[in-house]
């Protein structure tokens, strides 16, 4: 199969996942409009790395995940309490009048370079995402196992990641400035994306598998 072809399908698929809000669409947006579009890149370049991490994982194999399953485990609870206390802090910062301060997982000097790397880690709804949408497309044939093409694959997927952000990068920062929200608005915002986040990665310990 053409690589450009292959190239298209990985950055499709990786873009419209990113489209649901999320905690990582949300921070992204958060970034470029309180500090930089250059953090904001930034950011968006360490989660498409660990995603890609992620999926090469997924596509070397199920048994090595398997045989690591705790760790998935301990970091799928991590994610729970993350999301937890960030939507707390949220919206307790609202509740004592601070909401136009940043939010406490922004009012750091954490490179968001890193901050992208970490967030990113404790993300481990990717890895069920990239085995059903890698199984899909090898069992439909429209991704050969080939070395060269599962790389291709995966820079596709890189680019769809940082593509998504993008458009939350920028028309987030279109939208806040078309409605004229202050940062208070963003900060119950982020408080109830992370909210819901920790409910259904919680509901997702508790009654179904990591993968």
């Amino acid at each position: 199969m053409d690589f450009v072809l292959i190239l298209l399908i990985g950055w499709l698929v990786s873009f419209l996942g990113q489209l649901p809000l999320g905690t990582m669409s949300i921070t992204a947006t958060h970034i470029a409009i309180l500090e930089s579009f250059k953090n904001a890149w930034w950011y968006a370049i360490g989660v498409a790395i660990i995603e890609i991490v992620y999926l090469r994982v997924v596509l070397v194999g199920v048994q090595w995940m398997y045989a690591h399953k705790l760790l998935f485990t301990i970091i799928g609870w991590l994610t729970v309490v993350f999301f937890l206390v960030f939507a707390i802090i949220s919206f307790v910062m609202v509740a004592k009048n601070k909401a136009d301060d940043k939010n406490v997982l922004l009012n750091n000097n954490l490179n968001r370079f890193v901050l992208g790397l970490s967030m990113s880690a404790l993300n481990p709804a990717q890895i069920p995402f990239w085995f059903i949408w890698s199984s899909y497309l090898i069992n439909a044939k429209v991704l050969p196992t080939q070395a060269s093409s599962l790389n291709v694959f995966t820079i596709g997927c890189g680019l769809g990641t940082i593509s998504g952000l993008a458009f939350y990068m920028y028309g987030g920062n279109w939208l806040v400035k078309k409605m004229k929200a202050e940062t208070k608005t963003l900060n119950i915002i982020m408080g109830i994306v992370f909210l819901i986040a920790a409910i259904i990665q919680l509901y997702r310990m508790l009654f179904s598998s990591i993968f």
